[in-house]
């Protein structure tokens, strides 16, 4: 995340919408595949040490859920082969890009066709017929086996290479389906962006910027679980949740026994009304046995 002030005593990193490397906070996200929920931030990052973010963010995961990480996917820019030989042996699955270096690439123009399978992936849009061919290599650094997958036919000049220490448990057409999902965490962080301006920083201080991250993240998760509860609206944006519900008025009255808020009617009012928020009777544990309802005000 670029800074825009003078005087401020960040490291340069590249950032990619300047093509330049620029003083900037780095600044680490981790996704939940299967949710698509923001589970970690850290932008307190140094150059030193972002390598090893990767296994940071593997200790935190297992002391909040008890186990490791059940795959870790992420660029080949990330982290260093000395890492992925640490996650090796602590027994972390990893999914990862591998560079194409031309001896690699003349070892894969040399194969007879027969050495690559055709498959059919399960997603929208072209090149869902990949071709893929895969074998087990050494890297230098990297103690253990790992799995090559090569997949052309996807559009691309060149074969692309995907590393992993899964060496069978998964099919090699069911991996190249899971890494070309990058898309899904570049789309919330541009969510996050555009609904909570998450790469204006507010502070030159790394540890400012990663409160505000933590706090964004916070924030997008709380949309996302309101957004599942309105039909048609279980993937809009946090923006696109605050435009059509929340930028709203009303009035607020606390009770004894509960607190009303009341919203004025709008367009897209009887979404709510819909979900059922006029039913709704939510204890909320800090307001001394209140809970929270719901209503709408006539125009």
């Amino acid at each position: 995340m670029r800074h825009h002030g003078e005087q401020v005593r960040l490291e340069k990193h590249y950032v990619p919408t300047r093509s330049q490397r620029t003083r900037s906070v780095l600044t680490f996200f981790a996704q939940d595949h299967a949710s698509t929920e923001m589970v970690y931030a850290n932008a307190d990052i140094t150059k030193a040490e972002q390598a090893h973010e990767v296994v940071a963010f593997a200790e935190y995961w297992r002391r909040v859920s008890g186990a490791d990480p059940g795959l870790l996917c992420f660029d080949s820019q990330l982290t260093t082969y000395a890492v992925l030989h640490e996650l090796c042996a602590r027994g972390i699955t990893f999914l990862t890009l591998r560079q194409r270096g031309k001896n690699v690439l003349d070892a894969l123009a040399k194969l007879p066709a027969s050495a690559w399978t055709t498959h059919t992936i399960k997603r929208t849009g072209r090149f869902r017929r990949p071709q893929i061919h895969e074998e087990v290599v050494r890297l230098k650094g990297v103690d253990h086996p790992l799995r090559q997958i090569a997949i052309r036919n996807i559009g691309r000049e060149e074969p692309t290479l995907l590393i992993t220490n899964d060496l069978a448990a998964t099919a090699a057409k069911d991996l190249f389906a899971r890494y070309a999902e990058p898309m899904i965490i570049e789309n919330e962080l541009d969510a996050d962006i555009t609904g909570f301006h998450l790469n204006a920083l507010s502070s030159g201080l790394p540890l400012n910027v990663d409160l505000d991250t933590t706090l964004t993240v916070l924030a997008g998760n709380c949309y996302r679980l309101l957004a599942r509860t309105l039909p048609r609206y279980e993937l809009a944006t946090p923006d696109r949740i605050w435009r059509h519900f929340l930028d709203n008025s009303g009035s607020v009255e606390v009770f004894d026994d509960h607190v009303r808020v009341d919203l004025a009617l709008r367009t897209y009012t009887p979404v709510l009304i819909d979900a059922g928020f006029p039913e709704l009777d939510i204890p909320v544990p800090w307001w001394g046995g209140r809970t929270i309802r719901f209503g709408f005000l006539p125009r």
